[in-house]
């Protein structure tokens, strides 16, 4: 029997954490880690104690801000990181391993809290559509390890 290493098990969980993500747009996971041990899982919605999306709002979703996005998604690595502070765990010199590449805002984030690589399964300018990846492009210019997961998972939700 051959064993997974820990990269396929943290990806596979990021994967498995986006199937419980209430938007109805996209389901993101993240899974923050320090060497073999996870400090911190999260995926994307709203706040807690809030409304759910797919619940509230099952038509077309939670209403947007003024450029276009959701108004009340927090994003999964913003939910690790949150989860994680508010825990008192450092997260200094960590890992995430996050479905959706970063977007810029919260590329600024892992830079400022201090993790140091990331690791993506697909892209987040393919999903916007828009010519690429500004916040893999800014961890980059940063001194952050950015690196897009090279295997294939399994997954049935449409929305990862």
């Amino acid at each position: 029997m051959s064993r997974p290493d820990f990269e396929d098990i943290f990806m596979e969980l990021a994967v498995n954490l986006a199937k419980r993500s209430h938007c109805i747009k996209k389901h993101v996971g993240a899974v923050l880690t320090k060497e073999t041990r996870i400090i911190s899982i999260g995926y994307n919605g709203p706040p807690s104690g809030t409304h759910n999306c797919d619940e509230e709002f099952p038509e077309n979703g939670c209403s947007r801000d003024s450029k276009g996005s959701c108004s009340l998604a927090i994003h999964a690595e913003q939910n690790a990181i949150l989860y994680a502070v508010k825990n008192n765990a450092s997260v200094e010199g960590s890992t995430l391993f996050v479905t959706l590449a970063p977007c810029l805002a919260c590329a600024r984030i892992i830079f400022s809290i201090g993790i140091v690589r990331v690791v993506y399964l697909f892209s987040y300018a393919e999903y916007k559509g828009i010519p690429n990846d500004e916040g893999v492009d800014f961890l980059r210019k940063f001194g952050v390890e950015v690196e897009k997961y090279g295997k294939s998972i399994a997954f049935e939700d449409p929305l990862i």
